[in-house]
């Protein structure tokens, strides 16, 4: 079925929103040897909270759902994982290994979700995700053998930032996987919208307990910085969120998962264009089979582009 056109403004969100998401990693990475990780995160997701809100309250006000204890307890929880760890390792990650090279690591989080969902609710695994599997895992490895020469067999703290973004890739997975009952309950928009409100306060209070958000810190942060910060919380995380879900609410979730396999594509470019980044051929070999078992992932079987199709549960997202 071809595309229709009243979907067409729908298929240039999601494209936006993969650039946008691509361009966190641009933003993290700018930040990253800057400004302290914890500090960064919590200013990153106080702009997304506030965001977040007000879009809530001005622009969707629709009733917010009431959680009982165990509710609430689970939205700390997706917020302790999805949000907290997350950018933790995000952010300590990036002052470390170039954009590049850690979004094509985050590839993974598509293969790591699929194996996840089978093994606790026992997902079908279809041949053509099995084999989009495959060839995240093998992309992935070829990113990480992939070292700079100036870094080959030398210091453990290359080989430390590649830990600390496939902890992204853990958290992310578990986020995403356990999110689902919530998510079904309440919706993916608050459901993500809590669980960054949880996140958000725990980053806070850690930055402050440990002396990494102050007042003078807040004077040092230079007008570019603020500028990544915003970038970071109000579009990579609050806007990009805001239009994926509409668009899961017009097209489903898994057509609008097959543009997540643009997400790296666009942070390579960007990396390269803002950062200066350089691209050895086997990262190239190595993101070109991740992005291609992304896309395997994320396709169904029978590809057709439907008008609308209401879906709950949304498909194996990149964040932020």
């Amino acid at each position: 079925m071809p595309v229709l056109p009243g979907d067409f403004k729908t298929y240039l969100q999601l494209t936006l929103v993969a650039c946008l998401w691509g361009g966190t990693f641009v933003a993290g990475r700018f930040l990253g040897p800057e400004l302290p990780a914890m500090a960064a995160a919590a200013l990153r997701f106080m702009l997304a909270s506030l965001t977040l809100l007000g879009f809530l309250l001005l622009v969707h006000r629709q009733p917010w759902p009431r959680l009982n204890w165990r509710q609430t307890a689970q939205v700390c929880a997706l917020g302790l994982v999805g949000i907290f760890a997350y950018n933790l390792c995000f952010f300590y990650g990036l002052s470390q290994i170039s954009a590049s090279r850690a979004s094509l690591i985050v590839a993974l989080n598509p293969a790591g979700i699929a194996l996840l969902a089978w093994l606790l609710y026992r997902e079908q695994l279809s041949p053509l995700k099995l084999s989009g599997i495959a060839a995240c895992i093998v992309g992935a490895m070829l990113v990480i053998i992939s070292r700079d020469p100036n870094a080959l067999g030398s210091t453990w703290g290359a080989g430390q930032g590649e830990l600390l973004i496939l902890g992204c890739v853990a958290s992310w997975t578990i986020y995403t996987v356990c999110a689902r009952p919530m998510t079904a309950s309440i919706g993916p928009l608050f459901t993500v919208s809590f669980s960054i409100f949880a996140g958000s306060a725990m980053l806070l209070a850690c930055a402050w307990w440990q002396g990494e958000l102050t007042v003078s810190l807040l004077g040092q942060i230079s007008a570019a910085q603020w500028l990544s910060l915003a970038y970071l919380g109000v579009l990579g995380s609050a806007l990009a969120y805001i239009w994926y879900y509409a668009a899961i609410a017009r097209i489903g979730a898994m057509r609008s998962g097959a543009f997540i396999a643009l997400n790296p594509l666009s942070a390579v470019l960007l990396s390269v264009l803002l950062l200066g980044e350089q691209i050895n051929l086997l990262i190239a070999i190595g993101g070109a089979i991740a992005i291609a078992g992304i896309y395997l992932c994320n396709r169904p079987a029978g590809f057709s582009w439907p008008r609308k199709r209401k879906a709950l549960i949304h498909p194996a997202a990149a964040p932020e």
